[in-house]
């Protein structure tokens, strides 16, 4: 169910399209807001994001495994190779899958509440891990910036600077990344997919994309 609020800050109308998002942004002056029960708190601004070559945009659609997606928000990384988009997908039964999108490789994953999980000091390339009976081999490690955020998020995610990641593959092609952005890490598990697979529409058009 919808609901809606008036900016803190402007006194633009936000509307939360979906009721697990915690926090979005307003679309006039940028500020950063968080849902506490019926009020809306300003919790900062957003600052001039880095220049975004993703065809993806708040409001693409698309279907993955048989659902119907609609991205929702995202969070944008910085690292030594660049940027890359965390887009936040509402799926058709109400829960919510990340869409990364980096360099035009595509991973589709969601959250596993799978304890424990290996401290980040221990994780190295060519560790293996067993999650739900497959095999993960850490691929990657990534020191990432936090650069900023739009849209509707699940939960408070503003106030970050730096952020580790592990990625990890399977031999079946299945994927996962390590999330040590917070004290307590987290596990993201999917696909790699072609971007053609996604079936997403209402995509941003800009010179050199077609």
């Amino acid at each position: 169910m919808r609901r809606s609020f008036f900016c803190p800050s402007c006194g633009a109308r936000v509307e939360f399209m979906w009721s697990s998002s915690v926090q979005t942004t307003c679309e006039y002056c940028h500020s950063i807001l968080v849902r506490r029960d019926v009020d809306l708190t300003l919790v900062g601004k957003v600052s001039d994001l880095p220049p975004d070559v993703s065809p993806i945009q708040i409001g693409t659609e698309g279907r993955i495994k048989n659902q119907n997606f609609t991205v929702a928000g995202r969070i944008i990384y910085e690292y030594d190779g660049g940027a890359w988009n965390e887009w936040h997908l509402i799926l058709s039964d109400g829960n919510s899958a990340w869409l990364s999108d980096a360099q035009a490789q595509y991973a589709v994953t969601v959250e596993r509440a799978i304890t424990p999980l290996p401290d980040q000091a221990e994780v190295y390339p060519g560790k293996r891990y067993k999650w739900d009976s497959v095999i993960y081999e850490a691929t990657a490690i990534t020191h990432a910036n936090y650069r900023g955020v739009q849209g509707e998020l699940p939960f408070e995610y503003w106030d970050k600077e730096r952020a580790t990641f592990v990625d990890l593959r399977a031999p079946s092609g299945g994927f996962a990344t390590l999330d040590y952005s917070d004290e307590v890490p987290k596990l993201y598990v999917g696909d790699i997919l072609d971007f053609d697979l996604l079936q997403m529409t209402n995509l941003r058009t800009f010179e050199g994309w077609s």
